[in-house]
């Protein structure tokens, strides 16, 4: 795996003909999918790409509008906090789901689901009736995303085996460039639209229905979307790894888990300490927009590159000296270097297409992928949960942005050290081999 074969889709074993007369999918997480025909790789990608566009946009653009929701629903600065804690929350609590759904449904009718309950989300949203709604309605679209996080990496792993760090680097940047243009787009289309933060917002729900449209194809086909074990294969090796005693398992969810916290605290109150420093709404969005767009391109050069390292500790470390600088300039001169903050606190964001890239190749299996995807983002996300709600409270209790930030300093450095060590060069079999 720290070598990434640069070669068309191998060819995988196919189980006899279904009754349909196409090849039938030997169902088990545990081992690759068969080879795709040409319509459904083109398929597979379009949907990968599509999901992960909207994988964001349901924080961000609330990020870039998030004065105005607190005035329209009468939010203090803690009710906010907890606002921009739900996410996490619900990928937490959804995320430890995915997989017995995955085994029963299959992981492309799980992703389907997904999608619809995002597009169902994102429409109910804005037009709920107060905080307690609108908060119920966020975490259904949130429910959605929890399950396609955690199945992203699986559905790589299980059918573009050789390609796993070009294939998550492709879904990792169109996550950065949904995430950007959620952030860069908000405040002018809602003001194209007529100035109402309701319509600013329901108006993503466009773009999640339109990822649910590839997600039904790939439903349809079996091979796409069957996952449970045929009669007569073998169980999957991962169903005796026992992750909690696993130092790689736990340092990827510290490492997800603290990316995530700076990540959700960015999306939800970096705007804000740009417009608490003078700069105008607009171009708080921008500023926010030019930090995620920098995971564009670097979210498609990262995977790859970490693919072909045995050791991802370096990538970790000059990832985590770019938020130390970033949080830095914040503090001392937010206005006269926003841009360049911005820029380097992008940089610093890519820890996340690094953390996905960890969790495909830190297993020897498909099944233990699926496991470890669970395991990492969901306890991760659990991780991540006190940071926005602490930010929060920093902000209404001390009324400026100092605090917040050096505690999104601070919480930088357990960062660096779980991340050096989820990129040793082991596996989760292995180190249960040692165990044994």
């Amino acid at each position: 795996m720290s070598n990434e074969p640069q070669t068309q889709i191998q060819q995988i074993r196919l189980s006899p003909p279904g009754p349909s007369g196409a090849p039938a999918l030997t169902k088990s997480l545990d081992s690759p999918g068969p080879r795709p025909g040409v319509w459904l790789t083109r398929l597979l990608v379009v949907g990968l790409v599509l999901a992960a566009l909207n994988l964001r946009p349901a924080i961000t653009s609330l990020g870039a509008l998030l004065e105005e929701v607190r005035d329209g629903l009468h939010m203090s600065g803690s009710v906010a906090g907890v606002l921009t804690s739900v996410p996490p929350f619900c990928f937490a609590l959804f995320g430890f789901a995915a997989p017995r759904l995955a085994r029963r449904f299959g992981p492309g009718a799980v992703v389907c689901a997904g999608m619809v309950a995002i597009t169902a989300g994102l429409l109910i949203r804005p037009f709920a009736g107060g905080t307690a709604g609108f908060l119920a309605a966020s975490a259904v679209a949130l429910m959605g995303i929890a399950v396609s996080n955690v199945l992203m990496p699986v559905i790589v792993k299980r059918y573009f085996p050789d390609r796993v760090g070009t294939m998550t680097g492709l879904y990792s940047m169109a996550l950065a460039l949904g995430t950007a243009a959620a952030a860069a787009v908000t405040v002018p289309m809602t003001e194209a639209l007529g100035g109402s933060w309701r319509t600013g917002l329901g108006v993503w729900a466009v773009l999640a229905a339109l990822a649910v449209v590839p997600w039904l194809g790939l439903v349809r086909d079996r091979s796409a979307s069957s996952s449970r074990a045929a009669p007569g294969s073998a169980p999957a090796p991962a169903s005796g790894l026992r992750l909690g005693r696993s130092r790689t398992a736990w340092g990827l969810a510290c490492f997800f888990g603290l990316q995530a916290t700076g990540a959700y605290i960015t999306m939800g109150w970096m705007p804000q300490i740009f417009r608490d420093a003078g700069i105008s709404a607009g171009t708080a969005g921008l500023l926010l927009a030019v930090t995620m767009v920098m995971g564009v391109p670097l979210a498609f050069v990262i995977p790859r590159t970490a693919a072909r390292m045995k050791n991802q500790g370096p990538i970790v470390i000059a990832l985590g000296l770019c938020g130390l600088s970033a949080y830095a300039g914040l503090y001392f001169a937010p206005a006269e270097g926003a841009w360049v903050w911005a820029v380097l606190l992008g940089i610093s964001n890519c820890s996340f297409p690094l953390a996905l890239t960890m969790i495909g190749m830190r297993s020897r299996t498909g099944a233990g992928v699926v496991r470890l995807s669970a395991f990492a983002q969901s306890t991760g996300y659990l991780i991540s949960i006190p940071g926005p709600l602490l930010v929060g409270v920093l902000y209404q209790h001390t009324g400026g942005p100092g605090l917040p930030i050096a505690l999104m300093a601070t919480f930088l450095l357990p960062q660096m050290v779980a991340g050096v060590v989820a990129g040793r060069d082991r596996t989760i079999e292995d180190e249960a081999r040692m165990r044994d």
